[in-house]
């Protein structure tokens, strides 16, 4: 007996046409929504430019934020924290605290004391910034114990 193989049906000409089109234009629609009339990306948490709040609750904020973004947040050593400062990131005028810490690997080791910058938009953590340049520039850290004694 003889084997047949059968055609996939793909509907008709116009359903296949329009399968195509909408892969090829999804991209490009999804891309326009990105960015804002000067080209440039656009936040979700903040369009104005409006003067920014003090974020009030940082030292909680980062806290709670460094419980989730460490893998093991027990048994941080050299924690340091700068006071938020007004900095302009991304041509946006924005409240900053750099943070400075040693986290405990896996294996039980420390990894070098690292830096991040905290990005705090409308008096709320927005993001962390893991190789900070200007962000952190000349910043005056005072020591952060608490982080020191986070538990899981």
């Amino acid at each position: 007996m003889g084997h047949f193989t059968r055609e996939p049906d793909l509907g008709t000409p116009g359903k296949l046409l329009a399968r195509y089109l909408g892969v090829l234009l999804l991209p490009l629609l999804l891309a326009a929504c990105q960015t804002d009339d000067a080209g440039g990306t656009m936040s979700f948490a903040s369009a104005s430019d409006a003067s920014q709040p003090f974020p009030t609750d940082y030292r909680a904020e980062i806290l709670a934020f460094m419980r989730t973004y460490l893998n093991n947040p027990v048994g941080v050593r050299e924690a340091a924290i700068a006071e938020p400062v007004q900095r302009t990131v991304g041509g946006r005028v924005r409240y900053v605290s750099c943070l400075k810490f040693a986290d405990r690997q896996t294996d039980g080791t420390y990894r070098d004391v690292r830096e991040r910058a905290i990005l705090f938009v409308n008096g709320r953590l927005d993001r962390i910034i893991p190789n900070p340049g200007d962000e952190c520039a000349g910043a005056v850290y005072a020591a952060f114990p608490e982080l020191e004694k986070m538990q899981r």
